[in-house]
């Protein structure tokens, strides 16, 4: 046992990574990550294009392999502890032709807790459901996935996290390609997600919604720039330190930054 790894035990965090490192192809695109996330915080991830951010979340879900650290959620290494993670992938990633039905999507949600081989039972279709429901989706239960708009698509796969109970949520840019009245919704279920004590991870590349959305911020570039409440993180100097010339487009951001400061 890694002696470094913190004792399985009431009142741990909900997600520890100690130097996780990840390469593709021999190439780093993560160095050392280090961070403590507190439990019941909403938290965005933000960088610039190619930080990896969403490698982050992949390697924590243990979808890369990492060349060196470990992650622990709840105590436990995470590949121990997945009936307590929910996930949301990119929706760029999936395959929206498979011909499967929105109820068959958010069912899948419930796999962890009854087993691969085990049939969904009315319980869990009652869940199903109430996750439908809460994304006003409900109507659409019968229909095919591959029938649905792109913010549609995305309310299904929150529903199917949603059924899934986690205490822990890692989710991929869920707000990308969806209208406003999606995003104004998905933003409403995760502060209920986060009213109810569950922690949730949000790889996000809005700069101007990130300093009202999240109450935690971690600045990433391939290494944590910074890490902690969205009030001592959302800076000027630390965001020049994170997205580097890339910033100076970002006038709107750079403006919000320092009337608050004034």
């Amino acid at each position: 046992m890694n002696p470094e790894k913190p004792p399985a035990e009431l009142g741990v965090p909900p997600l520890e990574i100690h130097d996780l490192t990840v390469a593709y192809r021999n190439k780093p695109v993560l160095w050392g990550v280090d961070l403590v996330a507190p439990a019941g915080q909403l938290i965005g991830i933000v960088g610039p294009n190619g930080a990896g951010k969403s490698t982050l979340i992949k390697a924590c879900m243990g979808l890369l392999p990492c060349a060196s650290g470990w992650v622990n959620a709840f105590g436990k290494p995470l590949s121990q502890s997945l009936g307590r993670v929910g996930y949301v992938p990119q929706r760029e990633s999936v395959d929206w032709d498979f011909p499967v039905s929105v109820m068959d999507v958010v069912l899948m949600g419930r796999y962890g807790k009854i087993g691969l081989f085990k049939r969904p039972g009315a319980e869990d279709r009652r869940i199903a459901r109430e996750c439908l429901e809460q994304v006003q989706m409900l109507p659409f239960a019968d229909r095919q996935i591959s029938n649905l708009s792109g913010g549609q698509q995305q309310r299904v796969f929150l529903a199917r996290a949603l059924a899934q109970e986690s205490d822990l949520y890692f989710m991929d840019e869920p707000f990308t390609g969806v209208d406003a009245a999606t995003e104004a919704a998905i933003i409403a279920l995760l502060q209920g997600l986060r009213s109810r004590g569950k922690t949730i991870l949000v790889v996000h590349h809005d700069l101007p919604t990130a300093r009202t959305y999240f109450d935690w911020l971690l600045l990433l570039n391939m290494r944590v720039v910074a890490f902690g409440p969205t009030d001592q993180v959302f800076t000027s100097e630390l965001l020049q330190k994170t997205y580097g010339g890339r910033l100076t487009v970002l006038s709107e951001v750079a403006e919000a930054v320092g009337a608050k400061a004034r």
